[in-house]
């Protein structure tokens, strides 16, 4: 695609948003660019990830790096951080974009993230590994041999060790357009590597014609299988969400819509979906969507495999542009947060379910701040959960969720 093609279509997405969340964007972004070393307190994007033994590692960037440090005590306190990427790079700065962290039953750090490859904003999915505590790392390298455009990378390891990555990948372009078909979006493509990601086989495609800019949500169900949310072009060029659960890690199944929101709409909404499932096999999705049917954040549940969901619930005030939502089956039960903005404060709001998402509490404040933040994310350990977020003004916050949260 061409700049000024997707410098069009951006721009059509900004302008179908509402006052507030352009408002709640600029407060977002407008400072991010202060700040240019690999330190954590620089860092625009952060993502965590627990180690079996307990150990919290974050993966960052920063200064044009990877980065990563480890805490023992809860996020008290972090190690020295190690530069996963010496190299400078032109890391994908995207909304939805951030490093992806994995770390197997042995100890194995795998990391994946995207860089920009030219001014049009065509993405390359790179990845690397640590063997030794997270002390060193391997080169990078491309997680697939296409020189097509790759964006929003996600990885996870199953309980067997193996190592599952999707992403959006736009390699179906080109024989679409010398063949004179019209070709909407990216398509879904993964691939697993046994190795804890030294080497990656052949990429497979799952589903053609997919949202090319929003990240993608990956879990595995009670039977070992990957399971991916992403954000679908159905027809007429609606962009609503799709889960698709995957056969095995090297077969895809069919995709399943999650919602018909009727958000049609030729451009990049730039936010993107999260899946959790919990130890029975509910699906709980999160998303958000400006259609004809509903606006706003919305969250439903399904107990058939993704083959069917329960009605929209809608999430948090619509009069505060709530935004970024992220839900997890964690040891205490569900645990969902998002953003809200009132025109000076960036909130994140949380509410919890004990019964597997057939009711939830009360929605409350957990954190604030008054500057440039990132997404709120999730993350639990063997005992709890956690709130993992980056903010400009108050630094990185990891906090607890439970009885004093």
């Amino acid at each position: 695609m061409s700049t000024p093609v997707r410098s069009t279509l951006v721009v059509a997405a900004l302008l179908l948003l509402p006052a507030r969340t352009l408002a709640q964007m600029q407060h977002q972004h407008g400072t991010e660019a202060a700040c240019d070393e690999p330190a954590l307190r620089c860092a625009t994007k952060v993502a965590p990830a627990f180690a079996a033994d307990g150990t919290l590692w974050l993966a960052w960037m920063a200064g044009g790096k990877i980065s990563v440090a480890s805490s023992r005590d809860a996020g008290k306190n972090f190690s020295a951080p190690v530069e996963a990427t010496p190299e400078r790079l032109n890391l994908d700065w995207g909304p939805d974009a951030r490093p992806k962290i994995a770390i197997d039953r042995n100890g194995t750090i795998s990391l994946a993230f995207s860089i920009f490859k030219d001014k049009a904003f065509n993405g390359q999915v790179l990845t690397t590994h640590s063997r030794d505590g997270g002390r060193s790392f391997a080169a990078v390298q491309p997680i697939t041999s296409s020189e097509e455009s790759q964006r929003f990378e996600a990885v996870g390891f199953d309980r067997n060790g193996e190592l599952f990555a999707a992403w959006l990948d736009k390699r179906n372009r080109v024989p679409a357009r010398e063949a004179g078909r019209k070709y909407d979006g990216a398509a879904l493509f993964f691939a697993s590597s046994k190795d804890g990601g030294a080497s990656w086989p052949a990429a497979r495609m799952a589903v053609d014609n997919t949202c090319e800019c929003c990240r993608i949500g990956l879990a595995f169900d009670p039977s070992n299988r990957p399971v991916v949310v992403f954000r679908n072009i159905f027809e007429g060029g609606v962009r609503d969400h799709a889960v698709l659960l995957f056969r095995d890690a090297s077969v895809a199944g069919e995709p399943h819509r999650v919602s018909v929101d009727d958000w049609q709409i030729a451009a990049c909404p730039h936010h993107g979906p999260s899946l959790a499932i919990s130890s029975n096999g509910t699906y709980h999705v999160t998303w958000f969507t400006n259609g004809r049917a509903r606006k706003g954040l919305f969250y439903a549940q399904s107990h058939d495999g993704g083959k069917t969901f329960s009605p929209p619930l809608a999430i948090g005030d619509p009069r505060r542009s709530p935004s970024r939502p992220y839900v997890l089956a964690g040891p205490r039960g569900l645990t969902m947060v998002w953003k809200e903005f009132d025109g000076e404060k960036s909130r994140v709001r949380l509410m919890t379910s004990g019964d597997d998402g057939q009711s939830w509490t009360k929605p409350r404040t957990i954190a604030e701040t008054a500057d440039a933040s990132d997404h709120p994310l999730l993350v639990s350990d063997s005992q709890r959960s956690y709130l993992s977020w980056m903010t400009k003004a108050d630094g990185y916050r990891f906090i607890p969720i439970g009885d004093d949260s």
